[in-house]
């Protein structure tokens, strides 16, 4: 660092709307102390963009920002209150029970971003648990938040981790850290369960209104505002859970608490990438049912946005008849959006040129889905593969299936449409978090060697990039690694 940046350090100024407009979902809070902070990975390309000096955050001082421990003056950073829908059941009182808002920043375009912490603490929310996390889920949250938002879909962001110097105990005793997250906002469907159940309808409106203000201008100007905030809640939530089908991302747990309102994508717990094809897969160790299977995660967020439709009642009509009748209206365009929404990515996935009419997209996808599922081939290797048949070259893509007469059939189809091979390799990933990986990089970070998390993290924020050296990054697990599971890390 130079010595004028050392000199003269820029704090970030940290607003606190949420707090001052909603103080019925705001309880003043602060981090807990850490023993023997150090940072363990940091985001500077995110930093800078929120103008955050990079050299400063490796600071104590910025170290102080990045656990709650350090903040501006005039910060108030709270816990959230929420409800929420877990695994189907109602629990009406979850809320931020080892996490706090630190406070809102402008980016340098002028948005609003929420910082929040994840592992800071105990909280006025945390009914049983420490309020503590691990090194291991932390990072999880970073590579792969970090790689979803480089295969541009909407997500929170982690600015950084760091290590706390603190033991956790779960199965083992673990190293503690922090991690510093940014996002467009943290309202969640599971926000307007909590304010509707209040029966304070004067909050209901007032959170509706900061939700419409925040994220969903538009609506401000229709002729009914919170109808058109449900529909663009619907319309968001379509699109973004037809890009994690589209890439093979399995979230997890997908309960109405981490269902945002902005349509990021939130919460990276027990979350990994599909790699042999089953609209079954499911990782999640307490997902024992399948309610959150990779297949079922459209049904389930057009469940959740029903909880959300449920909540708004009240501000939709003057009667309840007419509040269910055009929230129904709203949650039943979910299909059509999703739909379209997936059309869309599959026809980039294929390199289908415009002229190709929607009934010979729609018979060639509806194929090779089946197709791909009986032979359980590879969702990422064999998109990546395809546009080779499409150059001419050697198609290592018909290598996965067993089924060569289907799949010989199925590409003659294909490239008599005249496929882009280009467009093709810009829509899907060499590169993503392949769970033998993570776990590689995240069990030597947890015995405190981070380069392979450093390594992991270079290849998957440039997913649609081949390069020399990183092939092993592309390859799927190999059979000795046997059937993946994922732990919530709470």
């Amino acid at each position: 660092m130079s010595h004028s940046r050392a000199a003269t350090p820029t704090l970030p100024v940290l607003g606190h709307r949420f707090a001052r407009e909603l103080p019925e979902l705001a309880v003043p809070w602060q981090a807990a102390e850490t023993p023997e902070p150090h940072l363990l990975s940091l985001d500077e390309a995110l930093a800078e963009s929120l103008g955050l000096d990079p050299d400063w955050l490796r600071t104590p001082d910025g170290i102080g920002l990045l656990t709650g421990t350090a903040l501006p003056e005039g910060a108030e950073p709270c816990a959230q209150a929420y409800a929420g829908h877990q695994f189907g059941g109602y629990s009406p009182r979850l809320g931020d029970g080892r996490a706090l808002l630190l406070g809102e920043l402008a980016d340098r375009d002028g948005r609003v971003r929420d910082l929040h912490l994840k592992g800071s603490g105990r909280t006025p929310f945390s009914r049983g648990g420490d309020g503590w996390a691990a090194v291991g889920p932390m990072l999880r949250e970073h590579v792969v938040s970090a790689s979803t938002h480089a295969l541009g879909i909407p997500t929170t962001r982690a600015l950084g981790v760091v290590a706390t110097g603190r033991a956790v105990q779960r199965e083992t005793v673990l190293p503690g850290a922090v991690l510093a997250r940014v996002a467009s906002s943290h309202l969640r469907v599971g926000t307007f369960q909590y304010a509707r159940s209040t029966g304070d309808l004067d909050l209901l409106r007032r959170l509706a209104d900061h939700a419409i203000e925040r994220h969903h201008p538009d609506a401000a100007s229709a002729e009914h505002p919170h109808l058109a905030l449900l529909d663009a809640v619907v319309a968001a939530q379509a699109s973004l859970v037809a890009q994690w089908m589209l890439v093979g991302f399995v979230h997890g747990v997908m309960n109405t608490d981490n269902t945002t309102i902005s349509g990021e994508t939130i919460d990276y717990g027990p979350c990994a990438f599909m790699e042999a094809f089953d609209p079954a897969t499911v990782y999640s160790s307490i997902d024992t049912d399948g309610r959150y299977a990779y297949g079922n995660q459209p049904l389930v967020l057009q469940w959740n946005l029903a909880r959300l439709a449920e909540a708004l009642l009240p501000l939709l009509a003057d009667s309840e008849e007419e509040a269910v009748a055009v929230a129904t209206r709203s949650i039943n365009a979910f299909p059509d959006l999703y739909s379209a929404a997936w059309s869309r990515g599959m026809r980039a996935k294929l390199g289908l040129p415009a002229d190709v009419d929607d009934a010979t997209a729609t018979s060639l996808t509806t194929e090779l889905v089946a197709l791909m599922a009986a032979d359980h081939v590879d969702h990422t290797s064999f998109f990546r593969h395809l546009a080779h048949a499409a150059r001419g070259d050697a198609e290592p893509s018909r290598g996965l299936f067993l089924d060569l007469a289907g799949i010989d059939a199925w590409t003659t189809r294909w490239l008599a449409l005249s496929p882009d091979p280009s467009a093709m390799d810009a829509v899907n990933p060499v590169h993503v978090p392949r769970n033998h990986l993570v776990e590689e990089a995240l069990d030597a970070a947890t015995a405190g060697d981070l380069g392979p998390f450093e390594r992991l993290l270079e290849a998957v924020t440039s997913p649609f990039e081949s390069r020399p050296g990183q092939e092993r990054y592309a390859e799927p697990a190999p059979d000795s690694f046997g059937r993946y599971r994922t732990f919530c890390g709470t």
